[in-house]
């Protein structure tokens, strides 16, 4: 039972932040790389499906609020900040934002600016799980290259 606990703890961190359960998931599963791909890959993809769907509800009922307010504007407002989000998105589209997703942003927050900026959930989903399963393979190996040096320094 307590083994079972565990994976579901790590599948759910890496549903929220695969950054911080991959090497969670590589450490209480102790290396055992099927083990350690299946849920944390598992719990990311999950996580992203997941998020894509509640993002897409929440842009919904943000728009549908703003409809019954009237507070929806005909023309479109270009401000600074809406710029630099325009420039971002041309120069490194849907790609550029699932590969840095499980890295430097969280899957909640990425799934988010995904499902604002393209409509195509599927697209979305294909790109966010392929990004997630590239950090799971690059982070296995690297951690398995520095296992050494940080045991050592964790214990």
């Amino acid at each position: 039972m307590n083994h079972v606990l565990k994976i579901i703890s790590v599948f759910l961190t890496c549903s929220f932040a695969f950054k911080i359960g991959f090497p969670t998931t590589f450490f209480v599963l102790e290396r055992d790389f099927l083990s350690v791909m299946l849920v944390s890959c598992g719990g990311g993809i999950a996580g992203n499906i997941f998020f894509t769907n509640l993002s897409a509800a929440i842009l919904n009922a943000i728009h549908n609020f703003r409809l019954k307010r009237g507070l929806v504007h005909r023309k479109k407002v270009f401000t600074r900040f809406n710029r630099r989000i325009i420039t971002v998105k041309q120069k490194f589209g849907l790609a550029g934002l699932a590969f840095i997703t499980p890295i430097l942003l969280s899957t909640p927050v990425g799934a988010f600016l995904a499902e604002r900026f393209y409509k195509d959930k599927r697209k979305i989903m294909i790109y966010l799980s392929a990004a997630t399963l590239f950090w799971g393979f690059a982070l296995y190996f690297i951690l398995i290259f520095f296992h050494g040096s940080l045991k050592g320094w964790l214990i």
